[in-house]
C-alpha cells in the first residue's frame, strides 16, 4: 500500500520536507536569536543609561561623534544661550507635552542643541522660560540625533514658526543660521518651571518595532514548519486512502497527482 512513497513524485516530495523543515527550524531559531539580541541590548543600555548619570562629566569635543559607546554619557559644554524653540507632542510620565530647546553656542562656533526641560500641554512659546544670559556651562546627557519616525519623533511639518518636530542637525540647520552639532543634549536637572527629560537608549538597542519584528518572524518559520509536517501527512493520508479504494475496486487506477489535484490541494 505505501509503495508509492518510491515513485519519483513522491521522493522530491520527501526530499523537500526534509530540506524545508530544518530550513525554517533554523530561521526561526536565527529571528528568535535576533530578538534575544535586542533584549539583551536593551537591558544593557538601560543599565548603562543608570551608571552613566553617576558618572564625571567630560567635555562635549571628547565624546563626538555620538554612538552606542557615547549616547547617554555626561558631557560638560560652555557657551551662550542662543535662539530657542519649541519641541511639540512629547510625553512625558504618560502625559502630553512640549520640550523647551535652546541653542548653546559654543566656543568653537557650532551650537549645541540643548534640552533644558519638558513642560505640559500644547507648545507656548509664552510659557517657556527664558534661556539664562551671559556665559554659562551645561552638564547632561549626550543623545544622538532624531529620525523622524523614530521612537514616536513625528514627521509632521508645516509647523508654527519657533517649533521643531526632530531634534536633530538636519532639521535645525534650516532654523538657524549657526552650524548645529550633530547631537544634543538633555539636562540633568531641568531650569527652574520644568521637568527634566530623561536620557534615551540608542537607536536599535531598545525593544522597538524591529526587535518586535524578528519575534513575530520568529512565529512565522516556526508556523511554516508546521505547516510544511502538517501537509505531508495531509498527502500522505490521500495517497493511502486512493490505494486502498483501487485495491478495493472503487475507484479506477490513476496517478497518485489526479487523486490529489481533485482535492484541492
Amino acid at each position: 500500500m505505501y509503495r508509492f512513497l518510491l515513485t519519483p513524485r513522491w521522493w522530491g516530495i520527501n526530499v523537500f520536507v526534509l530540506l524545508a523543515i530544518p530550513f525554517c527550524v533554523f530561521m526561526g531559531s536565527w529571528q528568535l536569536s535576533r530578538f534575544e539580541d535586542r533584549v539583551q541590548d536593551h537591558r544593557d543600555a538601560t543599565e548603562q543609561i543608570s551608571a552613566d548619570r553617576h558618572e564625571t562629566a567630560r567635555p562635549l569635543r571628547e565624546m563626538l561623534p555620538v554612538d552606542k559607546s557615547t549616547s547617554g554619557r555626561q558631557i560638560t559644554a560652555t557657551g551662550r544661550y542662543g535662539k530657542q524653540l519649541l519641541v511639540p507632542d512629547r510625553q512625558l510620565d504618560g502625559r502630553n507635552g512640549y520640550y523647551v530647546l535652546t541653542l548653546l553656542r559654543t566656543d568653537g562656533g557650532k551650537a549645541l542643541p540643548v534640552v533644558r526641560g519638558w513642560l505640559p500641554g500644547s507648545a507656548d512659546a509664552a510659557k517657556a522660560p527664558a534661556a539664562p544670559t551671559g556665559e554659562v556651562t551645561v552638564t547632561g546627557a549626550l543623545q544622538a540625533s532624531e529620525t523622524p519616525g523614530d521612537n514616536g519623533v513625528s514627521a509632521q511639518g508645516g509647523l508654527p514658526d519657533g517649533q521643531t518636530a526632530a531634534i536633530s542637525a538636519a532639521s535645525l540647520v534650516n532654523l538657524v543660521p549657526y552650524d548645529v552639532y550633530d547631537a544634543w543634549v538633555t539636562l540633568d536637572k531641568a531650569d527652574a518651571g520644568m521637568k527634566a527629560v530623561p536620557a534615551t537608549a540608542p537607536a536599535d538597542s531598545g525593544l522597538d518595532l524591529k526587535a518586535f519584528q524578528n519575534l513575530g518572524y520568529t512565529g512565522e518559520w516556526f508556523v511554516f514548519a508546521g505547516f510544511v509536517v502538517f501537509m505531508w501527512f495531509r498527502l500522505l493520508r490521500r495517497e493511502v486512502e486512493f490505494a486502498r479504494d483501487a485495491e478495493m475496486g472503487l475507484v479506477t487506477e490513476e496517478e497518485p497527482v489526479s487523486a490529489t489535484s481533485s482535492s484541492g490541494v
